[in-house]
């Protein structure tokens, strides 16, 4: 196993698709930071945020069906990203990307304005009470991502957790965020969603389980 995760990380220092930044780096002047599309994606279209990544399925299938868009897929874990970044260049996917970092330094890798999309797709719920500040859809994240995002720009929370999407439904209300979807069970709804097909491999083991998927579109109003 030890073998298999070095052999890994060793493939990820080869893809000029996924950034692997310093601390250093990102206490300095990171250099992809408000030259995202200018230096690595050469060209002008929208970025799309999947925090908290995982393997990047999302990212890379998001990435098939929007070429128009460019997508950078967000972990801490090499070993998950590993996936995502092999399955893209082996595809020859040129508008994916791959950011190993943690997800409480977003604003040192973007600029202010820069990001257009946020997904967060299947997150730890970190239930435990002492713990609330970890979610991904904490008001201290969501300031963090207001930051980095253009005005207007949606937040989509994807998850098996009752317990997050019920969290976040009540911080979008507490601090009168503004609500466009939402369900509690997306592959059971009346509503038809596009592009909301794509099932991670965690997702598909929760759907096997009975496990129904929760779903929630937001933007924010610190910028109103």
């Amino acid at each position: 196993m030890a073998k298999n995760k070095l052999k890994k990380f060793a493939e990820l220092e080869s893809f000029s698709h996924v950034i692997q930044p310093s601390l250093e780096e990102l206490n300095t002047k990171f250099k992809f930071k408000g030259k995202w599309n200018k230096d690595l994606f050469k060209n002008d279209g929208p970025i799309v945020l999947e925090l908290g990544c995982g393997k990047g399925e999302y990212s890379v299938a998001l990435a098939q069906e929007y070429p128009e868009k460019n997508f950078i897929g967000v972990d801490i874990k090499g070993a998950r990203l590993w996936s995502g970044a092999k399955e893209a260049k082996e595809k020859d996917i040129e508008n994916v990307a791959f950011l190993r970092t943690r997800i409480d330094l977003i604003c040192k890798c973007f600029e202010e304005n820069e990001v257009d999309e946020i997904w967060i797709t299947f997150p730890d719920p970190q239930i435990k009470r002492k713990r609330a500040r970890k979610r991904l859809t904490h008001p201290q994240f969501l300031r963090m991502y207001d930051v980095i995002l253009k005005s207007n720009s949606k937040i989509h929370l994807k998850t098996d957790s009752q317990f997050l999407h019920g969290f976040t439904l009540g911080v979008i209300c507490a601090e009168h965020h503004h609500l466009d979807d939402a369900t509690s069970d997306l592959y059971n709804s009346l509503v038809k969603r596009k592009h909301l097909n794509i099932k991670t491999f965690y997702e598909s083991i929760f759907l096997k389980k009975g496990m129904p998927i929760t779903y929630l579109r937001f933007s924010l109003n610190y910028k109103d």
